[in-house]
């Protein structure tokens, strides 16, 4: 008989969710949208692993956790299993559990001990709709002297804390997707690591955009160099 290759208190299933986060929820905080999930998980009927220690919880983790505000097309979230179901049961059964403005867009099958997906994160990448009257000559001077910068020194107040970094290190791109008409779109690759997070709205005032943005969406997560 062939042995399983995980010891028995490890979960049998790990699976990569990919979803859409849409108007109705952008303002969700991450930890109710943590509750939402584990919620939906368990009405569908999901044999969840826990971790270990006094006060177990669902294995369930997202990938670099969505600022309120944002919309995204492109979330990652890790779901361990106590033993394993197929792929379109999880995603049909788990799809009658949630609320409009989530939706599940792919779920894949992973080997259990490959590293977190928050850990193999590098870049985001975002769509940017600002109300700027800006002509796109001046977009795209603005872009070409903030890429061409070797740093710039930058910071921004968290509470009552002032953080100071260099912006220009969590900038990988920037582009115009439409400057026609009132108002612009920019599409932005940012760094998302253990070395810092790229901020859209802090990018946009980089560029020399006063006002905030219209609306930000994330529409792709990636590692290494993808």
């Amino acid at each position: 008989m062939k042995r399983s290759l995980l010891p028995k208190d490890e979960p049998r299933q790990r699976l990569v969710v990919t979803f859409s986060r849409g108007e109705k929820l952008k303002y969700i905080a991450h930890l109710d949208m943590m509750r939402l999930w584990h919620r939906a998980l368990r009405r569908a009927g999901m044999p969840l692993a826990y971790s270990q220690g006094f006060h177990p919880q669902p294995r369930v983790a997202i990938a670099s956790p969505l600022a309120v505000g944002v919309t995204s097309e492109g979330e990652l979230m890790d779901v361990f299993l106590q033993r394993k179901v197929s792929l379109d049961f999880f995603a049909k059964a788990l799809r009658e559990q949630l609320p409009e403005g989530v939706e599940i867009m792919d779920v894949k099958d992973v080997w259990p001990r490959l590293p977190s997906l928050q850990s193999q994160l590098r870049f985001v990448e975002y769509k940017v709709e600002t109300g700027s009257e800006k002509t796109p000559e001046k977009i795209n001077e603005a872009i070409r002297s903030l890429l061409e910068k070797e740093s710039l020194p930058w910071q921004h107040y968290r509470g009552e804390k002032v953080h100071k970094y260099d912006l220009r290190a969590l900038i990988d791109d920037i582009w115009v997707i439409r400057a026609e008409g009132p108002g612009c779109i920019l599409g932005m690759r940012l760094r998302n690591d253990s070395r810092g997070s790229g901020r859209p709205d802090q990018v946009l005032l980089a560029l020399g955009f006063a006002d905030p943005a219209k609306s930000i969406h994330r529409t792709r997560l990636s590692a290494g160099t993808n």
